[in-house]
């Protein structure tokens, strides 16, 4: 059993214990199910250099703890007041130590799009995540069969949430619908033996029909990572761990948007 199919096996447990506990109608009476939602799309074409999506992430199932004096709230505060283009938060809690409250508390005060990232795997995820004030859902492509994808992307849809549909190999293409997605998520960690290989994210780009949009995931710290994934398509970044690491998250956030603001200069 591969590590992701383990993760997928205690989220089908969590999903029971989800539907055991409330119904979707129980989701829709939430205040911010009605509330309305913050393109993430739309943001990454508002900016002037190549977007940045900062994720909120405690720990890693690689690493552990990436972050003992852990905030997600002050976290949040320091990437708005950067004017990140979105925020990634993880909700896993097993896994990741995440938490679907952390999700809650940072959509009472947010300015830009939040992604719930999480192994979405059924629909009361979807009207939990929109229930929670989240603005985009991702779907790992890798665990999701075609038939699961268009039952997620009709969920999401009926929500008003937009999809961050992630792969990490061109396997996983033919199941994309690329008329109902167009924000791609290119992770450069191979699931199955998690090792970085930042070239992926080119790869991958190439494959693309015209007009899709492309956020490069995973191994991203350097100016030279940033030079490597540059790609018409590519037009943003999800950036978790090299700030989780920081001691000081809001100047090394600092240096690494002035970075995007220099490369895209460049170009």
């Amino acid at each position: 059993m591969s590590f992701l199919e383990q993760i997928i096996n205690t989220k089908k447990e969590e999903i029971k214990n989800l539907h055991n506990r409330y119904s979707l109608s129980f989701f829709e009476e939430q205040e911010f199910f009605h509330s309305s939602t913050l393109s993430l799309v739309g943001s990454l074409f508002e900016s002037k250099r190549l977007g940045l999506i900062a994720e909120i992430k405690k720990a890693s199932p690689s690493k552990g703890i990436l972050r003992a004096d852990f905030n997600h709230a002050e976290i949040a505060k320091i990437y708005m007041n950067n004017k990140v283009n979105a925020i990634s938060v993880l909700t896993d809690s097993k896994y990741f130590k995440g938490s679907i409250e952390y999700l809650k508390e940072i959509a009472k005060f947010k300015t830009v799009p939040l992604l719930r990232k999480d192994f979405i795997i059924d629909e009361y995820q979807i009207f939990e995540a929109k229930a929670s004030g989240a603005d985009v859902v991702l779907l790992i492509g890798e665990a999701l069969s075609a038939e699961q994808s268009d039952s997620l992307i009709a969920a999401a849809s009926e929500c008003n949430l937009e999809i961050l549909y992630e792969i990490h190999s061109p396997a996983q293409l033919d199941k994309i619908d690329f008329d109902k997605i167009k924000l791609i998520g290119i992770n450069n960690r191979n699931l199955d033996t998690f090792e970085v290989d930042i070239r992926t994210t080119r790869l991958i780009a190439d494959m693309l029909p015209e007009g899709t949009v492309a956020i490069s995931e995973s191994g991203i710290n350097t100016p030279d990572d940033i030079k490597i994934i540059s790609h018409p398509k590519v037009k943003g970044l999800l950036v978790g761990e090299y700030f989780m690491k920081s001691e000081d998250i809001d100047k090394t956030l600092k240096q690494f948007i002035n970075i995007l603001e220099e490369t895209n200069n460049e170009n």
